[in-house]
């Protein structure tokens, strides 16, 4: 997330992901949607064509949490080898250490979150993402001096309770339970299993970015991310982006392919699935571009049509 210091620097270097807020200013998913909204607004239009890579159905939960656990092996894999704990990594200031411990802060405050949502309590009132960053840093380097193997294990046992607890919820849980993110709010269930992936998959993105070798973002990952992406486009809006309408298409290939209808206006970011050739410009995106370029990995996309909307619209947000 953007913070002093910590923020995307000139080669597309972050210093940290986690995910998405269903919605920020009038936000919609094929319909209106406002701040109340936020629970629900991935469920009001599925993105996917195929049910099993919708996570946001429980058709697709097997295929997520399957994906989850091979991106988290692929992870922990990248960072136990001794020589491998202070390397660094796409995240400006952050070594493979700093990755280990932001996961191990996130996982176990989803411990909390669902312990809260089946308590009934009264969670608060969300940190937000705009200061995420900067708290996420400083809980990510506070593990700086637990020795490699103890925090290593410690992240283990984390996803194997994770994936025990998103393992066991039944059809309506994964849905219609809903749990209170830290930083963004009420959120159904199925979206923690979406940030587990994107933690890991990025993350490990990040760490094979650090070794300066060619590299790319795995399909499966890829795929299973990207309806969540245009949700987090619409988290990211800047405070101060010039909001004056206008409208952009989206064009994704892989297993939730699809042509999308961007608008934008005063109330934010909303978008539609829909036909894009009667608009200025389409951008074309494969699955993993599209993921690298909303987290502000890269920039890609090949352009078609205005590349003045094309930059207009890609230089609208903040970075996470």
């Amino acid at each position: 997330m953007s913070r002093p210091g910590h923020g995307i620097d000139r080669r597309g270097r972050t210093a940290l992901s986690l995910c998405f807020q269903s919605t920020r200013r009038g936000a919609r998913v094929g319909r209106p949607q406002g701040r109340a909204d936020a629970a629900t607004a991935f469920t009001s239009e599925k993105v996917g064509r195929m049910s099993e890579w919708d996570a946001t159905s429980y058709e697709g939960k097997d295929t997520i949490l399957r994906v989850v656990r091979a991106e988290a092996e692929r992870f922990l894999a990248l960072a136990e080898p001794p020589e491998a704990w202070q390397a660094p990594t796409a995240c400006r200031d952050w070594a493979v250490r700093d990755l280990v411990g932001h996961l191990v802060d996130t996982t176990e405050g989803y411990f909390a979150a669902f312990d809260a949502a089946r308590s009934g309590g009264a969670s608060g009132q969300p940190y937000g993402l705009p200061g995420m960053g900067e708290r996420a840093n400083a809980q990510a380097t506070a593990f700086r001096d637990v020795p490699q193997d103890e925090l290593l294990a410690r992240l283990r046992a984390d996803l194997e309770r994770m994936l025990g607890m998103l393992g066991d919820l039944g059809p309506d849980e994964w849905t219609d339970l809903i749990v209170p993110h830290y930083y963004m709010g009420p959120l159904p269930a199925y979206f923690f299993a979406a940030g587990q992936l994107m933690d890991y998959a990025v993350h490990s993105w990040d760490i094979r970015q650090g070794t300066g070798r060619a590299h790319g973002l795995p399909g499966d990952a890829a795929d299973l991310l990207v309806p969540f992406m245009f949700v987090l486009w619409q988290s990211t809006v800047r405070a101060d982006a010039d909001l004056t309408p206008f409208q952009v298409g989206i064009r994704v290939t892989g297993r939730n392919a699809g042509d999308f209808r961007i608008s934008v206006s005063d109330k934010g970011m909303s978008y539609e699935k829909g036909g894009v050739e009667d608009l200025p410009t389409v951008i074309d995106f494969d699955a993993g571009s599209l993921v690298l370029t909303t987290f502000g990995r890269s920039n890609s996309g090949t352009v078609r049509g205005d590349l003045a909307v094309a930059d207009r619209y890609l230089n609208l947000f903040f970075s996470i």
